[in-house]
């Protein structure tokens, strides 16, 4: 049965290792890389808290509005 892949030490050309250089760049390439900007409206951050109450330390109720949110973001990724 024939192989279907060339053993490593069969390839002609090898990978070459890259080395970053300039590591300030690569640093801002990497920020902006995963930049995601997102607006919101007035009304939206104004309802965007959980209303104050209850005991410190308890379950926190986010608005419908935040949730709504966060799930839309998160399908989008």
């Amino acid at each position: 049965m024939p192989q279907k892949y060339p053993h490593r030490n069969q390839l002609k050309y090898k990978r070459k290792r890259y080395r970053v250089r300039n590591w300030k760049e690569y640093e801002a390439g990497l920020r902006t890389r995963g930049d995601l900007t997102i607006g919101f409206s007035d009304e939206a951050l104004r309802d965007w808290q959980p209303p104050v109450g209850g005991k410190s330390g308890g379950q926190r109720r986010y608005s419908d509005i935040a949730i709504e949110a966060a799930l839309t973001v998160r399908a989008g990724y």
